[in-house]
């Protein structure tokens, strides 16, 4: 098997990765770490993965994306095979799956259906073919295929959205932002009167507004947040830098000498 030509091929193409991950598996002749691993153990790397290439995209590091994809790819590939290992589906059944549901939800452009429609109604076909998928599923409620895996914050907006397709969604911003004045006075009595997991509670409820009011703002808060984290790190390494010249370390310095320099950088940009 060790001198299997399409292993080797480098036009193998999808076929080659499939192989190649079959003789990593191989109880015989594979490689233990890749043997011993399970749907649980992977399932982190196929998240972290997907996260590396929203970052190659933001950084438009387009290299570095191809690579990404690459490895994003790996780990449907790994799944794949450890559900063939157990007669579950194999990677034929994933691509056959993904893109009969792609055929099924855009007749627009597969069937027979009208490609001259807005926005809107086009949100509403969509909603309408996965409504039908769901209740295929026994999933019959709105919020029913909402990844619980998701990260909190995207499984958030993506609850709000789903709610909001139905008709449960605030009209006006003003009303949301009453709803997060509202929310954090809340949290405020909390940390008076409430235990840690009543305050963390509340806190949970303010997060969630902020999530919302970033939907009615049409911004999306993972993007946002992530912005919000390069600016926090651009602004302290200036910190970093202004205190080496003065032979200084931030915890060194005092709290107003750190604001200080943070005003600054913040005044540059």
């Amino acid at each position: 098997m060790s001198d299997d030509p399409l292993i080797h091929d480098p036009a193998g193409g999808l076929p080659r990765l499939v192989r190649i991950m079959e003789r990593l598996r191989d109880p015989q002749t594979g490689c233990p770490w890749d043997v011993e691993q399970t749907f649980d153990t992977i399932a982190p790397y196929s998240i972290e993965e997907a996260y590396e290439v929203a970052d190659a995209i933001e950084r438009r590091d387009w290299d570095d994306l191809k690579g990404e994809l690459g490895d994003l790819l790996l780990q449907v590939v790994y799944h794949s095979q450890m559900a063939a290992e157990d007669g579950l589906f194999d990677m034929q059944d994933v691509i056959q799956a993904v893109s009969d549901k792609m055929v099924a939800r855009h007749p627009h452009v597969f069937g027979d259906e009208n490609r001259e429609k807005s926005a809107e109604q086009q949100k509403a076909d969509w909603e309408t073919v996965k409504a039908t998928e769901r209740a295929g599923k026994a999933q019959t409620g709105v919020l029913d295929d909402v990844a619980l895996s998701l990260p909190a914050l995207l499984r958030a907006l993506k609850l709000q959205k789903r709610a909001a397709r139905v008709g449960f969604d605030w009209t006006e911003i003003d009303q949301v932002l009453a709803k997060l004045t509202e929310e954090a006075g809340e949290l405020a009595e909390a940390r008076e009167t409430l235990n840690q997991e009543e305050i963390e509670a509340e806190y949970g409820d303010l997060l969630f507004v902020m999530v919302n009011l970033g939907r009615h703002l049409k911004l999306d808060p993972e993007a946002a947040l992530r912005a919000a984290n390069a600016k926090f790190v651009r602004r302290f390494r200036h910190i970093e830098a202004a205190l080496a010249t003065e032979g200084k370390t931030p915890d060194g310095a005092t709290l107003d000498e750190m604001d200080a320099l943070w005003n600054a950088a913040k005044a540059a940009e």
